[in-house]
């Protein structure tokens, strides 16, 4: 059941892929997919409650659809990109086992640990 996931989630990226070349987005917009939202971790300095809210509020599907949704609306090409880059990382993240956090620690998510567990 795992693998059928993980492709489920690299489907949904390669989507995200597609849908930046379908608006013709720059080069530097394939970057912000692999990359951009892990800047969120940075609210681990503040402590698990907060790197795991900065994180999640970035990684959430649910947030890159509002925002997606809310570039549709306006219309506003730059936020439906962000929409784009924000739902394609949390997919990748996910195909790699990375979830949302919990406020126990960066390595607790709701797919299970991060990492090898003795």
């Amino acid at each position: 059941m795992k693998n059928i996931l993980k492709v489920e989630e690299l489907a949904m990226f390669g989507l995200s892929v597609w849908a930046l070349y379908f608006f013709n987005a720059d080069w530097w917009y394939y970057l912000l997919l692999l990359v951009g939202p892990d800047i969120s971790m940075i609210g681990y300095a503040g402590g698990n409650k907060l790197g795991a809210l900065m994180y999640n509020l970035c990684h959430h599907k649910g947030v890159a659809v509002v925002v997606l949704f809310l570039g549709l609306f306006l219309p506003d090409m730059t936020i439906q990109i962000a929409g784009i880059i924000l739902f394609g990382h949390s997919s990748m993240d996910r195909m790699f086992g990375y979830g949302l956090k919990l406020q126990k620690g960066f390595k607790y998510t709701h797919l299970g640990l991060i990492g090898k567990t003795k």
